[in-house]
């Protein structure tokens, strides 16, 4: 894959298969711009599927973004009701365009304290995309990974496995990522360097990548810029490379 730019022209020979974002500084955004949180939220709502449409096009397979933590309940009332409505109108506004492209929609996280009438769009949302294969997109949406781990061992326990009949590759089948790559480069919008909760047990070899820019101004260049960075990089998954002491 070729692209341009300013600076001259990259290729990228090493695309990751699966990329994941912590959608990060709506509100910072906003502030700047002496804006209300909740219209940051919404700049940064509409902004994801800018970049799922970037995604698409520089051949990832799976991408996973991090919409709201189950830390997020803590937040002003206000902002979370706020939140809530933004999910619900970015499916109602966005599916028919997903479906069309190809884009399977998944849910991972917690359903409980989810409104009805939100499971319901996100299951209609899952349901209607399931055949696509152009792109998985995983919506992380009341979503803890301490949660998720807990959940996949009381799923273990329930399903009576033995301590001998877990493994790695048995244990990530409890995890709502079950069937997917781990992701190969998380993303970091906003400057910050934590991994916040996300995807704690799949990021154990992921390559990091963190950007000051806010995520209402991450765009399809800043995408590119990520991706040049992580094709830079070596990964050895704990190993040596060879003829390196």
């Amino acid at each position: 894959m070729i692209e341009s730019s300013a600076q001259g022209t990259t290729t990228l020979h090493t695309v990751p298969r699966h990329v994941a974002i912590i959608m990060d500084g709506n509100g910072r955004w906003a502030k700047s711009r002496g804006l209300a949180r909740s219209l940051g939220h919404l700049a940064g709502t509409d902004n994801l599927y800018e970049i799922l449409r970037a995604a698409r096009e520089f051949g990832i397979e799976v991408l996973t973004l991090y919409a709201f933590s189950t830390e997020n309940w803590d937040r002003p009332e206000q902002e979370v009701r706020a939140l809530l409505r933004l999910i619900e109108r970015s499916i109602d506004r966005n599916l028919d365009e997903l479906n069309d492209s190809g884009v399977q929609f998944r849910h991972i996280g917690n359903r409980e304290r989810l409104e009805p009438r939100l499971l319901t769009k996100i299951d209609n949302a899952v349901n209607a995309t399931q055949a696509n294969h152009e792109l998985i997109l995983n919506i992380a949406f009341n979503y803890g990974g301490r949660a998720e781990i807990l959940n996949a061992v009381r799923a273990a326990i329930h399903d009576g496995l033995l301590p001998e009949q877990i493994n790695e590759e048995t244990f990530s089948s409890y995890l709502d990522t079950a069937g997917l790559p781990d992701p190969d480069l998380i993303i970091r919008t906003a400057g910050e360097m934590r991994l916040s909760n996300f995807l704690i047990w799949q990021a154990a070899y992921a390559e990091m990548y963190s950007t000051p820019v806010f995520w209402p101004d991450f765009d399809r260049q800043e995408l590119y810029k990520a991706l040049v960075e992580y094709q830079s990089r070596e990964r050895r998954f704990g190993k040596v490379t060879e003829g390196t002491i």
